[in-house]
């Protein structure tokens, strides 16, 4: 998959693309079915067009982290259901300023040229969210490019959503996040060098940043992680920490990864961690051997937990 990073230096040979719009957080199911309805809708290269930073995070800075997946996720995720363009626009004054003609045809026509573009029917774009899907259905008739609105897709009388999947999520409930999403919600990112007290307690771990996401509840987890690269890339079992650190009086949240029967350096590694299961709340325990009795605990439990994977 190749990643465009703006609409004025997309080589020619990219042109002509049918392309699914939005913010695609999180790729949920109903953002899948954008995403095939694209594909479906002319015979041409599949794209996908969103916007880098998320518009939200542009107009409210300040907000609490809301994303569930940060770039690198997206474009994974992206890059596993078949993508062969991401365009991944700058979102900044320039956009939010656009009418939404001058969207379609600024970015859409003379810049991506785009053949086919499909969005969800509660799509909205161009200056102060002007533009629906049925204005960009006008305008793509005005400057050469199709369009397809696909319907919203749910289950149980309700939509597949990122704010239904972050529920979930902050609940400990990440085998109905999978069931929304289509796949199991994942942290990816770089591994950073943390304190190594886990590798003093037997238990050594990976450190990824969790920086600008929204939280699951913070706890400990059975997951899966895929190293992305490197001399150990593959999948691994293992069992994770999400939180604090409160028995070491830290207070930045940050994910720690146990891999089962690991050996090897991963520093400077990009990992993919699925959270499988919720085993149980962070707390702070009375010493360390207290904490390493529930470690092995928790080991045990996750083991049990992925063998029904």
């Amino acid at each position: 998959m190749q990643i465009h990073r703006h609409w004025t230096t997309v080589p020619e040979a990219t042109r002509g693309t049918t392309v699914a719009m939005g913010n695609f957080d999180g790729v949920h199911r109903g953002h899948q079915a954008v995403i095939d309805a694209a594909r479906a809708a002319i015979e041409a290269p599949l794209g996908v067009i969103t916007f880098e930073p998320h518009p939200r995070e542009y107009f409210a800075p300040d907000a609490p982290p809301f994303r569930l997946m940060n770039a690198e996720a997206r474009a994974n995720r992206l890059r596993r259901l078949g993508v062969d363009h991401l365009f991944e626009l700058p979102f900044g004054p320039v956009l939010a300023g656009q009418s939404p003609e001058a969207f379609a045809r600024e970015v859409l026509a003379d810049g991506l040229g785009v053949r086919h573009v499909t969005v969800g029917q509660d799509f909205r774009f161009g200056k102060a969210r002007a533009g629906d899907a049925e204005t960009l259905r006008e305008l793509g008739a005005r400057f050469g490019f199709g369009v397809t609105v696909a319907e919203l897709i749910g289950e149980d009388g309700a939509e597949f959503s990122s704010t239904a999947t972050r529920e979930a999520l902050a609940e400990g409930r990440p085998r109905d996040a999978e069931r929304m999403l289509g796949h199991w919600h994942r942290i990816e990112g770089e591994v950073l060098h943390g304190e190594k007290r886990g590798r003093e307690l037997g238990y050594p771990t990976a450190n990824m940043s969790v920086e600008g996401l929204h939280l699951p509840k913070l706890g400990v987890y059975a997951v899966l992680a895929d190293v992305l690269g490197g001399p150990h890339q593959g999948r691994w079992p293992g069992v994770a920490s999400l939180g604090v650190r409160p028995m070491f009086g830290e207070n930045r949240p940050n994910l720690e990864v146990h891999l089962f029967d690991f050996e090897g350096d991963l520093y400077g590694e990009h990992l993919s961690v699925a959270l499988i299961e919720f085993l149980r709340p962070e707390v702070k325990f009375d010493g360390l051997d207290a904490l390493i009795a529930q470690m092995d605990r928790d080991s045990a439990e996750a083991r049990v937990a992925l063998a029904e994977i």
